[in-house]
């Protein structure tokens, strides 16, 4: 079977679309490479506690925390949303007074109760339960909640006493 001209034209045309439409995806592919990345959301730095125990007498180095809506009325009215939306309440009991998870508004905090110690606990979570919230809520989110937690009055009657090591 011969092949005619109109024939071996077929074949050559999509051959020479796909050798000028290759260098044109290989362009694009390299140009996105390039593109700055959609910026991550940053982590708040490390908190240094006092009450580690710093190995060889060395503290690591750590930042500071500070809380910028400490005793801001409107954000903790907004924190109590954020509270409810998130089902905090849903470990925690209504008004944070404890059900699953600890009661938070009795002041008694196992992490320490500092501002920045509660905020540490909600933004990356700890150990038997407490998720981490700071991947959804960001640094604001995490701050509307503890001026919320901050701010409840701490109950008349604590049922259970803080654990206290006695000297022996």
């Amino acid at each position: 079977m011969k092949c005619s001209h109109r024939d071996s034209h077929r074949v050559q045309l999509p051959l020479k679309a796909l050798l000028l439409f290759a260098p044109a995806c290989v362009l694009f592919a390299c140009a996105r490479k390039n593109e700055p990345a959609a910026a991550a959301p940053t982590a708040p730095p490390a908190v240094h506690y006092e009450a580690h125990v710093q190995a060889g007498g060395a503290t690591p180095p750590g930042g500071t925390l500070s809380n910028p809506h400490a005793g801001d009325a409107a954000v903790a009215k907004q924190g109590a949303l954020v509270f409810t939306s998130m089902n905090c309440d849903g470990c925690h009991g209504g008004d944070a007074s404890g059900f699953i998870g600890p009661n938070l508004g009795d002041g008694r905090w196992r992490y320490g109760a500092a501002d920045a110690e509660v905020f540490n606990s909600i933004y990356y979570g700890r150990p038997k339960g407490m998720p981490a919230f700071g991947g959804m809520l960001g640094t604001e989110g995490v701050w509307m909640l503890v001026t919320y937690l901050k701010s409840l009055p701490p109950p008349d009657d604590v049922p259970t006493e803080a654990w206290v090591e006695k000297d022996k």
